[in-house]
């Protein structure tokens, strides 16, 4: 029965090809869900690094005599 997920085709190179075959093997999965695995970590690597570039970008930009203190936010 075919599939219903998309799918997506790579060309990788010889070792790049058998280190995930390794990871793979070892974690005791199919090349395709570690390589899904893999790709779902890089994506959530990279939106991490945006969220953090954001955050100093608000933090620069915040004026502390602006903020808040605990007691006015919890009172």
């Amino acid at each position: 029965m075919p599939t219903q997920n998309p799918r997506i085709n790579i060309v990788v190179d010889n070792l790049l090809y058998q280190n995930v075959q390794l990871l793979a093997k070892k974690d005791n999965v199919s090349l395709s869900a570690k390589v899904r695995d893999l790709l779902k970590e890089a994506l959530e690597f990279e939106e991490d690094i945006a969220l953090a570039e954001f955050a100093e970008k608000r933090e620069a930009s915040c004026n502390e005599s602006d903020a808040l203190t605990h007691d006015d936010v919890w009172s």
